[in-house]
């Protein structure tokens, strides 16, 4: 039998689930029913001319997330509406924004800035990408808490023990106590699989060897448990006699010697100035790369003329180059309303 309590999970997991869980709950909440109102009126839009728009203003924050509210005011069919309108959405530019008030034909209720049809598929994208990152983790993070709990539940049964070499991959000293961190990664079923645990004053992990600068420890596998549990240096976590444990211990020290491996912080050494400043470049290179292939099939073979931040990236484009770019989109959508980067002073034809 081993001791109970000796696969922990730290609290701040649950924590932090917690503020995921409220994350992704704010984000869904707060811009899935703009981008539903939306996706109603791009069904059979109009555009009221003789709309009111109030107190329009857009903020970016982190260079790329833009947030635009207005306070919109129309009448249709003898019917004055009032409306507050917010969309978030991920663009990089710079300079004001033009846009009309759009209502649908079907609910005259919904308003909205044709800002937000045209930026419609970036809102959607956007929100997909949050909420699949955040539900992502708070998936992972139950998972991970369900198998501890899981494996916690599986101690309490007597089975079979197997040893097996683990990495510890971090520890931290908090007074008279070892918070440690290792991974299933050396030996045996290899299943990359990482748990934590906790010793108390006195007590420190059976360290067996290292592997570059990590240490190796000893553990075992209890049965089918999903999680290895980390042994203590004098094996009292496993419930067995002192003459027992004197038995194993022995061949394990004469093996370690008079000084065996510990628990000991070092420095990793990093790459050459030379080494990061190439890295740096290369980096740059490959994203200037990237944005301008991006924007050639902007130019080129985009469906829309008002690809987001496509049309951004083409008014930021050296003249010759916007030129070139604006001719291509004109041959394409040249009977439409000009986009960002190519439209003249009317804000509505061609340059």
């Amino acid at each position: 039998m081993l001791a109970q309590g000796v696969i922990t999970m730290p609290k701040v997991a649950y924590f932090a689930l917690a503020i995921v869980i409220a994350l992704t709950v704010f984000i869904t909440v707060y811009e899935a029913p703009g981008i539903l109102r939306d996706w109603t009126i791009s069904q059979n839009p109009i555009n009221l001319v003789d709309g009111d728009i109030r107190d329009g203003k857009c903020s970016t924050r982190r260079g790329f997330f833009t947030t635009c509210e207005a306070h919109l005011k129309y009448a249709y069919n003898g019917q004055t509406y009032d409306k507050d309108v917010e969309i978030m959405f991920v663009d990089i530019h710079a300079g004001d924004y033009d846009t009309d008030l759009v209502i649908s034909r079907d609910h005259p209720d919904l308003a909205t800035l044709s800002l937000g049809l045209d930026m419609l598929w970036n809102r959607i994208i956007t929100l997909a990408v949050f909420v699949a990152l955040l539900g992502g983790a708070c998936i992972a993070a139950i998972f991970q808490i369900l198998r501890v709990w899981r494996a916690r539940g599986q101690l309490r049964r007597p089975a079979q023990l197997e040893p097996v070499p683990v990495e510890i991959t971090a520890f931290q000293r908090r007074g008279k106590r070892l918070m440690v961190a290792y991974a299933d990664k050396i030996g045996g079923r290899k299943t990359g699989r990482a748990a934590h645990t906790n010793f108390g004053p006195g007590e420190e992990p059976l360290v067996v060897g290292a592997k570059g600068d990590k240490a190796v420890a000893l553990a075992v596998w209890h049965g089918n448990t999903a999680l290895p549990v980390l042994l203590d240096s004098r094996l009292e976590r496993i419930d067995i006699s002192a003459e027992e444990r004197a038995s194993i211990l022995a061949p394990l020290t004469a093996e370690l010697g008079a000084h065996p491996p510990e628990l000991i912080v070092q420095g990793k050494r990093g790459p050459s100035v030379m080494a990061r400043l190439a890295r740096g470049f290369l980096v740059i290179l490959l994203f200037i790369v990237g944005i301008f292939g991006y924007w050639v099939w902007y130019v080129t073979s985009a469906g829309s003329q008002f690809t987001s931040p496509a049309m951004d990236i083409n008014n930021m484009m050296p003249v010759p180059l916007n030129r070139w770019g604006c001719d291509q989109l004109k041959k394409r959508f040249g009977d439409q309303r000009a986009p960002f980067g190519c439209v003249a002073s009317d804000y509505t034809s061609w340059k």
